[in-house]
């Protein structure tokens, strides 16, 4: 255990991006979206097709309880039957009536961005800010807010299943560097700065298929390795996210850690984390016609304070 608390730590000073965009940065890895990369993002668009990427807010959904997440609660609040019926009622509100509805759910419950004050790592976040700048009112730094205009730009799909020749990947099976650049050759698409990484292993598609998402927060799940860092921060790309629970392979490759390669991308090198992303439709359209590259437009909530936040990201063809 304290050799694999040492790989950890070799890892995360190896891609630690702290004061790399000055001392008081609060993007890390998004400040590689510069304008022309938008621009150029934008000239991917030839057919107007989008596709939308959120899995759909409702009680029906991946949580299960596990660190007190729950799904999506939606009620009305006023609805059909609160309309007035006898005449002067309808005569007094001209005739007028409405419905409006409430929902209540943790904010990183369904397809999400993980902010970069959602991990801490030896007591402190992103830019070596303090761990304690979280409290109970939220985050003083590094909260989903700044963000607000920032993650929109060139989506690149990586489809590691469909490379590896089988509809998902391997439960508990770690993502390799090798595995990231054989996708992206077979595909004939190039990983570049600035860019946000889609990474597609099948899993979702299992429950999807069975129409029940028991067990998805909980079971062992393909994802990348945390091994591929290095490679990433070499890269430069401004998020990475997947269509499993954590992005990273479960059970983890460093035990007692949870989740390392959390450890090393959000609190150490500014990389936000995109998790339970819908890949099916935009895989196969992707296979269809060669193009693994998009417009992907995935702004989040802008919730004050905030270290996450449920989207509906677009990718555009």
């Amino acid at each position: 255990m304290i050799e694999n608390e040492e790989k950890l730590r070799q890892l995360a000073l190896q891609v630690r991006n702290w004061g790399r965009w000055g001392p008081d940065d609060e993007l890390g890895t998004l400040n590689f979206i510069t304008p022309d990369k938008v621009a150029a993002a934008c000239r991917l668009v030839r057919d107007g097709k989008v596709f939308a990427l959120g899995i759909p807010l409702q009680r029906h959904g991946p949580q299960s309880g596990t660190r007190q997440r729950f799904n999506p609660i939606h009620a009305m609040f006023r609805d059909g039957g609160d309309q007035p019926r006898d005449a002067a009622a309808v005569v007094e509100m001209q005739g007028y009536g409405g419905a409006d509805d409430w929902i209540v759910m943790p904010l990183q419950c369904a397809t999400q961005w993980d902010s970069l004050a959602h991990v801490f790592y030896e007591g402190k976040m992103y830019n070596g800010y303090d761990a304690a700048l979280v409290t109970s009112s939220g985050a003083a730094k590094n909260s989903i807010d700044k963000t607000k205009d920032k993650i929109v730009g060139r989506g690149v799909l990586l489809d590691v299943a469909r490379y590896k020749g089988v509809p998902a990947l391997e439960p508990g099976y770690a993502i390799t560097v090798e595995d990231l650049e054989g996708t992206a050759a077979a595909q004939g698409v190039e990983v570049q700065r600035g860019d946000l990484l889609l990474i597609r292993t099948g899993h979702m598609a299992r429950y999807l298929e069975k129409g029940d998402w028991k067990y998805f927060d909980l079971d062992a799940a393909p994802g990348v390795s945390v091994y591929t860092a290095p490679w990433m921060h070499a890269k430069e790309i401004a998020a990475v996210a997947s269509d499993t629970y954590a992005v990273e392979v479960r059970p983890s490759e460093l035990p007692p850690f949870r989740s390392p390669f959390h450890i090393c991308a959000i609190p150490n090198m500014g990389l936000t984390l995109g998790e339970i992303f819908y890949l099916e439709e935009l895989a196969a359209d992707c296979a269809a016609d060669g193009r693994y590259a998009f417009l992907l437009v995935a702004p989040p909530l802008p919730v004050t304070h905030a270290v996450g936040t449920p989207i509906n990201p677009y990718a555009i063809k």
